[in-house]
């Protein structure tokens, strides 16, 4: 298929074409141009897309041009459109994208996940809205204390199904599809489709058009892929060497689990390195500070786990660190692609410990790409003696030991589903005395997490 396709040959509404236009936005990106003609003509969608890839625009402009040529009082307690995403800040992302195409419409756009006061959004829907961006349970929540409907609802969304399918959530989805009126528009996005998912996405579709666009395991051209053998307890070193030596705009640094990325926080401020963590068991205040942080620059570090940074579109990652690699190929893939976005070029770096080796392996067999192997720097013994000791831990706002079982049970059936599909190597990864993969889910301050992240690279100019 051509990419000369501009956004005018659609033949959006006005309205939609201004907000376009005020971003600079020409040309639609292949997911958009395959998509938004289908989605145009009303019919249900199934789309094999990566983050990145400008999949939100591609449901969110055809869907603001149904509004736009549709206009209807909001149901009372309802709303017209409902996108599901899988964590919050995807469904804040989401949300703003709804804003900032819809400016010139007179649409209600809210955003609905936990971590927050549930009674302004019970307020905030009590009149109804005409799009809700939802997480899962705190939609079920809203719904079961009778402050929102579904009833009424014409476009529904299902973004990131696998992901979501990870993270445990496959019964409340099916509780939420047998809520939702027959008579609706459905688009479905996964950046895979194994058979499970399938599965799913029979339960929301009806007769779908199916598109794919940037094939799982295909690694982002632009990245400069690097990998150094190291022992786990000596990685906190190399990164240190790593941040002097190379000029770094913005960092996403991955580690397996929860402890971990706290971990490297701390090692790095005890340094003198500011840096902010993102992950399940911090409040959602401490995330959206981190990633506004990241995102305006003022904090040139983000240590992630894969599940917190899912979904987060932020430009100018010049740096993915992989503190620790991940166990399955297509999330190394995922992860990489955060960066070389826009047309810049990125480089991605691994810290490989023994007991990873096997999975090196696997991601050189599924990318085709054999990463380039560096030795450790001429100084890092010196750097392994004279390691500054972390900071100390600090204290604030966490989960409720009941929104902790919620999410653990979750990212155990992730886990479990994780070693069906690669075999893990005999030794388990487990970082320095944290116990790693052997006993992330224990009911405390900090566990262990893994998840899997979706990244690819996003056509300069074009909408995300």
């Amino acid at each position: 298929m051509s990419f000369s396709m501009q956004f005018n040959d659609f033949g959006l509404a006005e309205p939609i074409m201004k907000a376009l236009a005020s971003k600079n936005y020409v040309t639609p990106t292949p997911i958009q141009e395959k998509a938004i003609p289908v989605l145009l003509e009303g019919k249900d969608l199934c789309g094999i897309a990566q983050t990145g890839t400008g999949k939100t625009a591609a449901f969110a402009l055809p869907s603001l041009d149904y509004f736009a040529r549709n206009p209807r009082a909001t149901p009372i307690k309802g709303c017209r459109m409902l996108v599901l995403a899988p964590t919050r800040e995807l469904a804040a992302q989401i949300a703003q994208s709804f804003r900032d195409y819809g400016r010139f419409l007179k649409l209600s756009v809210e955003t609905v996940f936990g971590g927050v006061p549930i009674g302004k959004q019970i307020r905030a829907l009590a009149g109804g809205v005409d799009v809700v961006v939802a997480t899962p349970g705190r939609l079920l929540d809203l719904i079961e204390q009778r402050a929102l409907t579904i009833k009424d609802t014409e476009i529904f969304v299902l973004d990131e199904a696998d992901q979501m399918m990870d993270m445990g959530f496959i019964q409340p989805l099916k509780r939420i599809a047998k809520m939702l009126p027959a008579d609706r528009q459905n688009l479905f996005f996964s950046a895979t489709m194994p058979k499970e998912i399938e599965a799913l996405a029979a339960q929301f579709l009806n007769n779908p058009v199916k598109v794919s666009v940037a094939p799982q395991s295909t690694t982002a051209e632009r990245v400069h892929q690097r990998a150094t053998f190291v022992n786990q307890g000596e990685k906190q070193a190399l990164l240190h060497l790593i941040l002097k030596s190379e000029d770094i705009d913005r960092a996403l640094i991955f580690t397996r689990t929860k402890h971990g990325a706290d971990r490297v926080v701390r090692f790095l401020e005890g340094a003198g390195i500011e840096a902010f963590a993102i992950h399940g068991n911090k409040s959602q205040g401490q995330r959206t500070t981190a990633l506004q942080a990241f995102r305006q620059g003022k904090v040139k570090l983000l240590v992630a786990t894969d599940i917190a940074a899912r979904g987060i579109d932020v430009s100018g990652v010049s740096h993915v660190i992989n503190f620790e690699i991940p166990n399955v190929a297509e999330q190394y893939v995922h992860r990489i692609g955060r960066t070389a976005r826009a047309g810049a070029e990125g480089i991605a770096i691994s810290f490989v410990a023994d007991d990873e080796r096997p999975y090196l392996k696997a991601i050189e067999r599924a990318t085709r790409v054999k990463l380039e192997m560096e030795p450790l720097p001429e100084n890092f013994m010196e750097a392994v003696r004279n390691l500054p000791k972390p900071a100390a831990p600090k204290k604030g706002p966490s989960q409720t030991p009941q929104q902790q079982a919620r999410r653990a049970d979750g990212q155990r059936k992730y886990q479990d589903g994780q070693k069906q599909q690669r075999g893990t190597p005999d030794r388990a990864h487990r970082p320095d005395a944290e116990g790693g993969e052997k006993r992330p889910f224990r009911r405390r301050r900090s566990g262990g997490a893994v998840g899997a992240h979706k990244g690819a690279v996003q056509r300069t100019g074009a909408p995300r």
